[in-house]
């Protein structure tokens, strides 16, 4: 990428900040839909919040509810998902979990993991509710599978370890 190419693309996500989050996951949502919306990737603009909508769309919007603190929303946006996949099961399992429970948040990511055994961000948050939890045994090995997928350079490596304090 040339460094005009990478300019244009940083003015372009700055003028627009739904693009930015868009890239950011997957091109599904925007952060700034109000309450009882969801980012529509086929109309470009946010619309009110059905089953009808593809499931892309809601869990997309679903993430990028839970990754801003709204979970009570973001549960909301999620449970209109028809087929519940791995991403979906985490996101209801991050936004049970910060909003305090725990436990279910657990068993969902459980189920995310019979999915997808190998998606590191699930097993970082499964690791990091063990660490809420106290049982650190159990982060600890979260954070060797999540080592044996993606080293210890990624992200949820790194932030599994600062959660369990072996950094």
């Amino acid at each position: 990428m040339t460094r005009y190419s990478a300019s244009f693309l940083l003015l372009a996500a700055l003028a627009m900040p739904g693009l930015a989050f868009a890239a950011d996951s997957g091109g599904s949502s925007s952060p700034d839909c109000p309450k009882g919306q969801v980012w529509s990737s086929k109309d470009g603009k946010c619309v009110k919040a059905s089953s009808e909508l593809p499931d892309s769309d809601l869990i997309g919007t679903g993430r990028a509810l839970a990754k801003a603190g709204r979970y009570d929303e973001a549960l909301d946006v999620l449970a209109m998902v028809k087929a519940k996949d791995a991403v979906a099961l985490t996101y209801v399992g991050y936004s049970l979990r910060k909003s305090g429970k725990t436990e279910e948040g657990i068993a969902h990511y459980h189920q995310a993991l019979a999915l997808d055994p190998n998606n590191a961000a699930t097993r970082e948050y499964l690791g990091e509710g063990y660490v809420a939890t106290g049982r650190i045994d159990l982060a600890k090995a979260e954070l060797g599978k999540v080592e044996a997928i993606c080293g210890k350079g990624c992200e949820p490596y790194q932030e599994l370890a600062e959660a369990i304090g072996t950094r």
